[in-house]
């Protein structure tokens, strides 16, 4: 009997509840056109699969399996063994999972899926923390970022550790094809998508993917976050083919040095407020305006703000880790100084 191939259509469309602006969705949506239709998706516990499964509702155009937190690649490797079974080459598996449940929750059943070499693209939809639930922090959270567990404030600068590199975790498996790309670069996440579907066996994809409800920043700004999240660094776009470095994205544009910006801001904002920016004090938590910025990795993963008249100011971490002067919540006098500094 003769195959008939499956119409190209949107594999991914509305019916889901996932917050405005939220770059999973958009991301998501891409990878289904990338891989086309005749695929079966999986997802273990997280953003994704709580916005596209409540009932009597579905975005979903292709089969699409839930299970738990920590078991995903192995629901998918399972998967996979019976469409080898069935001799059903032509209908691939792809895993989508968070940040949770990939580099925490999963991590032991991905390390196998992988270690075994089962024919599974698994892609992470990063969004750095445990979103679904509130915003706690992950092993993919950066450093020094605000979380609901580990907020910056007065006796914390927030979480402590260095974000999990896991793409270089996954590389040291011996798997074919490792890459990172971005919600907000969907030309290239579509290309590496296809390129990863080129290969058989356990393939690995991460992708940055822009929180505006937890990150703190406007909907409508998502893909302005994820650009300047690649342009200053903290999200490197590249490729590794069995286990060499095969392509890194360029940075054509840097950001000026987050650093230097909030403290020219900072001081000016002390003199809106009738302060000497000579006189600031050392301690971070002083009363005039004072910041204190995690400088060891670029001088753009967390800072903390404070100003005489007793408002504190701990921006979304979207908005500061990314666009570096946008202070929501200040007094209206440093608003303006904030927009005098922009850009």
């Amino acid at each position: 009997m003769k195959k008939k191939a499956v119409p190209q259509t949107d594999a991914f469309v509305s019916g889901h509840r996932a917050c405005q602006g939220c770059g999973m969705a958009l991301s998501v949506r891409h990878i289904l056109r990338a891989t086309g239709n005749e695929v079966i998706v999986v997802s273990p516990t997280g953003c994704l699969e709580t916005f596209t499964s409540p009932y009597g509702y579905s975005p979903w155009g292709v089969p699409w399996i839930h299970h738990l937190f920590e078991n995903g690649p192995a629901i998918a490797t399972g998967v996979a063994a019976a469409l080898k079974a069935q001799k059903r080459d032509h209908v691939r598996v792809v895993a989508i999972g968070g940040d949770g449940g990939t580099f925490d929750i999963g991590f032991g059943s991905l390390s196998g899926m992988l270690e075994r070499g089962d024919d599974v693209l698994y892609i992470c939809v990063d969004n750095g923390a445990y979103m679904n639930t509130g915003g706690q922090r992950s092993g993919a959270t950066p450093t020094y970022s605000s979380t609901t567990t580990e907020p910056a404030g007065k006796m914390s600068r927030g979480k402590p550790q260095l974000k999990k590199d896991l793409p270089a975790i996954i590389a040291a498996h011996g798997v074919p094809y490792v890459a990172t790309a971005s919600a907000a670069h969907i030309k290239d996440l579509q290309k590496k998508v296809k390129k990863a579907m080129t290969f058989r066996g356990p393939r690995y994809i991460q992708i940055d993917t822009p929180c505006p409800s937890v990150w703190g920043f406007p909907s409508d700004r998502t893909l302005e976050v994820g650009r300047l999240g690649v342009q200053c660094g903290l999200v490197p776009l590249f490729e590794i083919e069995d286990g060499k470095i095969t392509s890194v994205r360029k940075i054509k544009k840097k950001i000026p040095s987050l650093r230097r910006k909030l403290r020219a801001v900072v001081d000016d904002a002390a003199l809106a407020i009738g302060g000497d920016p000579a006189e600031r004090a050392p301690d971070p938590h002083a009363d005039l305006g004072v910041f204190r910025v995690a400088d060891d990795l670029g001088g753009h993963l967390g800072a903390f703000v404070k100003f005489d008249d007793g408002k504190h100011v701990r921006p979304g971490r979207g908005e500061l880790v990314r666009l570096g002067l946008d202070l929501p919540g200040a007094p209206k006098r440093v608003q303006n100084v904030v927009e005098k500094h922009r850009g």
